[in-house]
């Protein structure tokens, strides 16, 4: 389970970024994104998906955290 970075630019675009695979991609879609539950699976632009356990509160951006990979495209 790697440690990936997840940022947000000023439009509100958000990358994932995994230090270890040297991989920054769009995120396309976040599963849950409200206040109270922030996390989930998380859809690259690339296709490939992590999972990051749901969180009670949306966190501030950037964060690192651990994400589970799911399967490519």
């Amino acid at each position: 389970m790697p440690n990936v970075m997840i940022r947000q630019d000023q439009t509100g675009k958000k990358t994932l970024y995994v230090a270890k695979r040297d991989l920054e991609e769009d995120i396309v879609s976040i599963e849950f994104e409200a206040a109270d539950r922030w996390g989930g699976d998380i859809t690259l632009a690339d296709g490939s998906t992590y999972y990051i356990e749901p969180l009670d509160v949306a966190p501030e951006l950037p964060i690192t955290i651990r994400a589970k990979r799911g399967a490519e495209g």
